[in-house]
């Protein structure tokens, strides 16, 4: 067994105010997104997103922290918060959706790029090839706040988690943040590369991370203790993974859209 490392999650406080790895890391992402799409419009001269690039950003952090919040509200606590409503806002006592917030991001960015005449499949493809490093960074918040920990095991690297039982427990934190986050990336970067080398058609790394992500979360999901209030779906899947489920079979029908179109060459 592993000892789990106790990382205070507050860094420092400034009296009221609290500076917490959590959030840390969210900056750390939004920082990390903004050099890469940068970098992303210098290397294959995206000039028209360049002029946009500023508000664009705005628009999509905003859309993130919005429908990451809504969505864990509808997607695993509706009947809490349909008590608790005043609740909802309450973002600095956690739960946020993955979910949520990528299908905010996709109609926000969408909606953003049909006014302004943007292309929105090669937009989308240029964001959504850094995504990974939050997703990572967000898992090691999760860690070092000992949330969202993994079931029982007697594997030699489990580890106790505060205020989880007595019992070693996978570190699925750690499982998403390898697999979600830095595998994912290593995948999806160079294929955005040899995108634009071979001029396959936009959209194609928004295809790719939808069933990638979906594929590894459903895997890593068998590793992690499905949320309290809600158990497994036939004592099998958790909600996350119903929800990877449609993720991986939106992929899979954009894939097959985006093939046909280019067959009839519409």
């Amino acid at each position: 067994m592993l000892p789990y490392p106790q990382i205070d999650p507050v860094i420092i406080s400034f009296g009221p105010v609290q500076v917490r790895w959590y959030g840390l890391m969210y900056i750390l992402g939004f920082v990390a997104t903004y050099l890469l799409v940068r970098r992303q419009i210098n290397l294959y001269n995206l000039e028209k997103l360049r002029v946009h690039f500023d508000n664009l950003n705005t628009v999509l952090i905003l859309c993130l922290i919005l429908g990451g919040r809504l969505g864990y509200v509808f997607f695993y606590n509706p009947g809490y918060y349909i008590h608790h409503p005043l609740e909802i806002l309450a973002t600095w006592q956690g739960g946020m959706s993955f979910h949520g917030g990528l299908i905010a991001l996709i109609a926000g960015g969408y909606l953003y790029c049909r006014t302004k005449r943007l292309d929105f499949w090669e937009t989308a493809d240029t964001y959504i090839v850094t995504a990974p490093i939050g997703l990572g960074l967000g898992r090691l918040g999760n860690f070092i706040n000992g949330e969202l920990y993994g079931r029982i095991t007697e594997q030699p690297w489990g580890m106790i988690f505060p205020g989880a039982g007595p019992y070693p427990r996978h570190p699925s934190q750690l499982y998403e943040a390898l697999t979600e986050g830095l595998l994912l990336f290593l995948i999806l970067w160079p294929l955005a590369r040899k995108k634009h080398e071979k001029n396959w058609p936009a959209g194609v790394i928004l295809v790719s991370f939808l069933i990638l992500y979906g594929i590894f979360r459903f895997l890593v999901e068998f590793f992690r203790a499905p949320d309290a209030h809600l158990g497994l779906w036939a004592g099998l899947l958790s909600r996350g993974q119903i929800l990877c489920i449609i993720m991986v079979g939106a992929g899979v029908l954009l894939w097959y859209t985006m093939i046909r179109r280019k067959r009839t060459g519409a």
